[in-house]
């Protein structure tokens, strides 16, 4: 491509605007994937045990049907999807019914266009933006989908890993070394914490999608950034936690899902560097 072009499509703007439009797509993936797994599991089951298929309203997927207001069922028109603006120009109501249009709807658009900018900032026009923008975009995804459900869904959270350690492979991110003892040690470390925690407590401290995504972030960042990305994620979660349960509004089940931290870490760690990380750490 020319570098021009290349120049002025990478550039922050105009990633940014472009991770608005993913943002306002990661909005329909964190709230109708998860009813497609239930789905899923719904009719998998009936199979095994020999039942009836249930009856579904309709075939969900991320395509069709159309977005609508979950109040009153309005099919919204392409100038009511128009990412952000549509939320200000609507004054955050549905047109049909006035019902209040959550915030969160917007906050997910302008976060990803953020990241996308940020991103494209930090490494420059170089191919390797639209890459890092993926990763962005399925951490984000995987953060709303954990803190709705608690659930961090294999078909994101698997394809994440193996799409680093194929990034590592082709030369385009980490060395592959680097990339494979990542995803190796932030499998383990996890899964031996998740097992010590239940031989003394007899509880679960968190579910295996953690040990996926940790998985996944060491596939793309490698084994040096697991220690800063888990001691980041521990401390946010755990003073969020707390202000949750001091303000009464911590979950049932009494527990914070881990995977938005640990995203949020990784983000981190991806935009400061494994060098300047290290630092921060003594290591050399």
């Amino acid at each position: 491509m020319n570098p021009l072009l290349l120049e002025y499509f990478l550039s922050p703007w105009v990633m940014g605007l472009f991770g608005l439009t993913v943002g306002s797509f990661l909005n329909v993936v964190i709230h109708r994937f998860p009813l497609m797994l239930e789905s899923t599991w719904r009719r998998e089951s009936s199979e095994l045990l020999g039942l009836a298929a249930p009856v579904e309203e309709a075939d969900l997927s991320l395509a069709s049907p159309r977005s609508r207001c979950p109040s009153c069922k309005h099919v919204l028109a392409w100038h009511e999807n128009i990412p952000v603006l549509s939320y200000l120009w609507l004054g955050a109501k549905c047109s049909s019914c006035k019902v209040r249009i959550p915030f969160r709807y917007p906050s997910i658009e302008i976060l990803t266009g953020v990241l996308f900018a940020c991103v494209a900032w930090r490494l420059g026009p170089v191919p390797e933006v639209l890459l890092w923008c993926g990763f962005m975009a399925t951490l984000v995804a995987l953060s709303g989908i954990d803190w709705d459900t608690t659930l961090l869904p294999d078909d994101i959270t698997l394809p994440l890993m193996w799409s680093g350690l194929v990034a590592a492979a082709m030369g385009w991110t980490i060395p592959l070394e680097q990339s494979i003892w990542g995803a190796v040690a932030g499998y383990m470390s996890l899964w031996t914490v998740y097992w010590l925690f239940r031989l003394l407590t007899g509880k679960e401290g968190m579910g295996f999608g953690d040990f996926k995504l940790l998985a996944a972030l060491g596939a793309w960042l490698g084994v040096w950034m697991l220690l800063p990305i888990v001691l980041v994620a521990s401390t946010f979660g755990a003073l969020v936690g707390i202000f949750m349960k001091l303000g009464g509004h911590l979950r049932e089940g009494r527990y914070v899902p881990f995977g938005p931290f640990l995203a949020g870490a990784g983000m981190v760690m991806m935009f400061s560097g494994q060098k300047v990380v290290m630092s921060w750490l003594g290591w050399t």
